[in-house]
């Protein structure tokens, strides 16, 4: 079901033109539109790629379909998506939205860290965990993740461990670029999902540090992308059932070719892996 938006607070930076929406839920949410200029799949890849991530146990943001009236794109004048020099309203109906981790008026959102605070994220170790998703899922986009002060679970706490710390922590965003955006294809490259601070992969020294994402991977319920195709609104992709189901035969089909994927990485020009002997 659906969320349905009420209110528009501003525009946001990047392709795809993205709103920042208050919906009734109570949530805020960043939401792509059908018409955006990347295209509609991207809607598709969004929240597919939100509940991969959910069942992996990866920090991402949650998806949700919103629901936009045509009554509020009237009502506000920030709502257009903007391409060739041309403007147009977004698109009214079921769009992508990515909740935002709080309340933009209180909680300060920030999409760089210099050095020093980097090294204090809580859950770092999770750009690891990201690597291996990103192989699998072919985006084709740089890895993208913000960063905001709270409080959450470490990525990997001790078995049974049941406990909460404060601190600055990363928020996985951006899949819409994931099956090659539009595409739809896989297409594998040694530098995919390699976030560009290097010193995160040097407790890389083998398959085990993948885990425990990778064994999650490897067993990946064929239920999960079973709920998901139901998930999807058919608009999002056209309605090509055909299309989508063979997206998701070759995405579960692919889970055994991740480890050879990282493996690539460290055999490509750039080893992102130094200490993986």
């Amino acid at each position: 079901m659906a969320v349905k938006a009420l209110q528009h607070f501003a525009r946001m930076r990047g392709g795809a033109q993205a709103q920042l929406l208050l919906a009734d839920d109570r949530r805020y949410y960043i939401v792509k539109f059908q018409n955006n200029p990347q295209h509609r799949r991207v809607l598709a890849n969004e929240l597919l790629a939100g509940i991969l991530l959910g069942h992996l146990g990866l920090p991402a943001a949650r998806g949700e379909v919103v629901e936009v009236s045509s009554g509020l794109v009237a009502v506000s004048p920030g709502m257009y998506v903007e391409a060739g020099g041309h403007q147009q309203p977004c698109a009214a109906g079921l769009q992508f939205g990515s909740c935002y981790p709080g309340d933009p008026a209180r909680l300060a959102v920030y999409d760089y860290l210099p050095e020093s605070l980097f090294r204090r994220l809580l859950n770092a170790d999770c750009f690891v965990g990201m690597a291996a998703f990103d192989k699998w899922v072919s985006n084709a986009d740089g890895r993208q993740a913000v960063f905001f002060r709270g409080t959450g679970h470490p990525c990997r706490p001790a078995p049974g461990a049941s406990f909460e710390q404060p601190g600055l922590l990363a928020l996985m965003i951006d899949h819409g670029f994931c099956f090659t955006a539009q595409q739809w294809v896989f297409r594998d490259l040694p530098q995919i999902g390699i976030y560009p601070r290097p010193w995160l992969y040097e407790g890389v020294t083998g398959y085990n540090s993948f885990e425990p994402w990778l064994g999650r991977i490897r067993d990946f319920s064929l239920d999960v992308l079973d709920d998901a195709y139901k998930r999807l609104p058919p608009e999002w992709y056209d309605g090509d059932m055909p299309a989508l189901e063979q997206l998701l035969e070759q995405l579960y089909a692919r889970r055994a070719l991740v480890p050879d994927l990282l493996k690539a990485s460290r055999e490509g020009a750039r080893n992102p892996f130094p200490n993986w002997r």
